[in-house]
């Protein structure tokens, strides 16, 4: 394996999913009457949300992020408060930006992301879902064309993150199964770190093909051991969300819970445990919010850059231990910090 030291490419994904925190500070402040509805004191998060006549996930997206941004923080009640940096955004503190935000509140993307906060999404959503399945519709990743564009789109952040993925993943002798696996990298390196064992990837059609192409470019990339890689991999198309999930000793879910609402989060943890065999693990490798909801900025402009174009958003460590804990696994207390803003966590099935 080639020791390459990686540089850190969060600030280039900072800068770009910060558009998207931006939103939310401006819709709050000009858009949702939040800091008008906290003016006469703290709010339980489901007091807050009822007010403002928002669902669970546009809720779990704004709060948070304001919390982050340290304009919101929680009192020893737990409720909702406006912090002392808060009050300059009200008109009626004085001094105040209030009027200075408000130069940016008819900005198209300000507009829309009020919409879709109010809306749990956008009115169309056909228009604003990208390449998420939509109901008993198909998946807009069975498009041959958009799924390539799409994959390929990804593969410069697999490439980056797989080798440090892999390097923090079990070593072991077995199966690993890499769901939503997109480009397969994350196998591909798993598999060079693992001489004797094999892996499946589950994904659409037209992303496997994608990821066949890309196994013949890494099996030829002249890597130790690279060669190999290409004869213990097996691709199986289907959905996770219905089809059978083929057993495994170790499940890789990265950058797949995010894109969910929660009752399909535990859904598919469900079916995650189910395919994994006695002594197994389930690792999740993802942009983690903080437990206590009130950070990392960064993974909050993340959440909203999710809120807008998936179903899901960014997810607390204790939400995810929770979905396995209920899915019949063990979490484990390890947090382990990859690059980019994201981590590792796992469970383990009980023998």
């Amino acid at each position: 394996m080639l020791n390459v030291i990686r540089p850190d490419l969060a600030p280039i994904t900072r800068h770009l999913r910060a558009m998207f925190g931006s939103r939310l500070l401006i819709a709050a402040v000009h858009h949702l009457p939040v800091f008008e509805e906290l003016s006469a004191g703290p709010l339980s998060l489901a007091d807050l949300s009822a007010r403002l006549q928002l669902n669970e996930r546009p809720a779990m997206v704004l709060f948070p992020a304001l919390c982050a941004m340290e304009l919101l923080d929680y009192d020893e009640s737990g409720r909702l408060r406006i912090t002392e940096l808060g009050r300059y955004v009200t008109q009626t503190h004085t001094p105040n930006l209030a009027g200075y935000v408000e130069l940016e509140k008819d900005d198209p993307g300000v507009v829309e992301m009020a919409i879709r906060l109010k809306n749990d999404g956008p009115l169309d959503a056909p228009e604003g879902i990208s390449f998420v399945k939509e109901g008993e519709g198909p998946s807009p990743m069975d498009d041959p064309e958009l799924s390539r564009k799409f994959t390929l789109g990804l593969a410069g952040r697999a490439r980056h993150l797989s080798p440090i993925v892999a390097a923090k993943l079990s070593k072991r002798e077995g199966h690993l199964l890499d769901v939503a696996g997109g480009t397969g990298y994350y196998t591909f390196e798993w598999l060079l770190n693992n001489p004797t064992s094999t892996a499946t990837i589950l994904d659409r059609p037209a992303v496997l093909d994608v990821a066949a192409e890309l196994l013949d470019e890494f099996a030829s990339s002249g890597r130790p051991g690279a060669g190999s890689v290409k004869g213990r991999v097996t691709f199986a198309a289907g959905d996770m969300l219905v089809d059978e999930i083929p057993q495994t000793d170790i499940l890789l879910a990265a950058s797949l819970f995010h894109d969910w609402p929660t009752p399909t989060c535990q859904l598919l943890a469900n079916r995650f445990a189910a395919a994994i065999r006695p002594g197994g693990e389930l690792w999740a490798h993802d942009a983690f919010l903080n437990d206590t909801l009130d950070g990392p900025l960064a993974v909050n402009d993340y959440s909203a850059q999710l809120f807008w174009g998936t179903k899901g958003r960014c997810y607390s460590r204790a939400e995810y231990r929770s979905w396995f804990s209920e899915a019949g696994l063990e979490p484990t207390s390890e947090n382990i910090p990859t690059q980019m803003d994201y981590g590792l966590i796992w469970a383990k099935k009980p023998m």
